[in-house]
């Protein structure tokens, strides 16, 4: 079954297209889990979902059984409310002075990084709405540090009427399963659990889980896994790819060795060569930096990248492709089976998260699913 969703879903008429595979991300979502033994499977759709779109990913996910879901900011919750009605959404930047009761009226529960946010969450009726508590065991980024602790053994008082659903921290090298801060965080977090015994815990993203059962605990935050990248970048991905884009070829050119190609003259080909001008820039989210780097690929046929990339167009030496296949309207594969994420993220000098949340809003978006019942 495929769906059109988006505005510009006709292919014919935009420069590309975005094709998302729906089924790929339950099943990775169904593999995550079973990768997490006994711990509860959360998903991560901050930044759009990464992307690929809230809507249809967060109505996928929870078909696929997922009740938990985590975003960035305060607008993604609301959103996200609009869409799973009965989901329960943790905003994971905290609680911004004084909002505790706009959480509560779209049902939101903060990720409390800060002492300020918990005596402002404690003004939240006892037993309404839970919440998370956030420790920094060794990233330097959000949570409560040692000081926080201290006070918090000091002082029962701050928990006073606070329902607390998970204790949490974050890993900073997970994606390095060498790194020794790997290590040191699982001790660090595993005594902060054990001054809240009984409570539920959470520490591991994509790459925790990969590290094995013992960064588990009872509830996994998966996020790139789900949408088919290896944490890492640098290995294949044991998740099902998700997603394919296509740009449209819009003009063929002859050019020789005269000839400069792009912004700057920055490619002079050595001979003659015939170069696809095609419709797909850095205002898509094709990079910059992939510029006289990148690859496609034309009905199995690499392509490689010349010139610099301007803001709508990009040029491809289709010299080595049969003409009838690189003809203006049709289609070269800019993510996919010969152009995987992974590889693109490499060359750009980035990784794999940075090139699916900046994929652009003006492609046609496709969705497609067959086995699940709705989307």
């Amino acid at each position: 079954m495929r769906i059109d969703t988006s505005p510009l879903s006709n292919a014919r008429i935009h420069g590309a297209r975005l094709d998302i595979n729906l089924d790929a991300i339950a099943a990775n979502y169904r593999k995550i889990s079973s990768l997490a033994g006994g711990a509860r499977t959360s998903a991560v759709v901050k930044a759009n979902a990464y992307g690929l779109g809230l809507g249809p990913v967060a109505r996928c996910l929870a078909a696929a059984g997922c009740g938990i879901f985590f975003v960035a900011h305060y607008s993604e919750g609301v959103a996200l409310r609009a869409i799973l009605p009965d989901a329960t959404i943790y905003i994971l930047h905290g609680l911004p002075a004084n909002t505790a009761r706009f959480y509560v009226t779209y049902g939101l529960r903060p990720v409390i990084n800060t002492l300020d946010e918990l005596i402002d969450w404690q003004s939240v009726p006892a037993g309404q709405s839970g919440a998370i508590l956030n420790f920094d065991t060794g990233m330097s980024r959000l949570g409560l540090g040692a000081p926080d602790i201290a006070r918090l053994k000091s002082d029962a008082s701050l928990l006073n009427g606070m329902k607390i659903d998970y204790i949490m921290s974050h890993l900073a090298c997970a994606d390095d399963p060498a790194h020794p801060l790997n290590a040191r965080q699982l001790l660090s977090f595993n005594a902060v659990c054990n001054l809240f015994p009984g409570i539920p815990a959470s520490l591991a993203n994509t790459a925790g889980i990969l590290l094995g059962p013992q960064y588990c605990f009872d509830l996994v935050r998966p996020g790139i896994g789900l949408y088919g990248g290896h944490p890492s970048g640098l290995e294949e991905s044991p998740f099902q790819a998700t997603v394919r884009l296509y740009a449209k070829i819009l003009q063929v050119r002859d050019v020789d060795s005269e000839d400069y190609v792009g912004y700057g003259a920055t490619y002079r080909p050595g001979g003659s060569a015939r170069i696809a001008v095609v419709g797909i820039g850095y205002a898509d989210g094709y990079m910059r930096a992939l510029s006289n780097l990148g690859k496609g690929a034309i009905g199995g046929h690499l392509t490689p990248l010349i010139g610099r990339i301007s803001m709508d167009l990009c040029t491809f030496d289709v010299s080595d492709v049969p003409p009838d296949l690189c003809a203006p309207g049709n289609e070269i594969e800019i993510i996919g089976p010969h152009a995987p994420l992974e590889s693109l993220a490499g060359i750009a000098g980035t990784i794999n998260y940075e090139i699916l949340t900046h994929l652009g809003a003006r492609f046609a978006r496709t969705y497609r699913y067959d086995s699940l019942d709705a989307i």
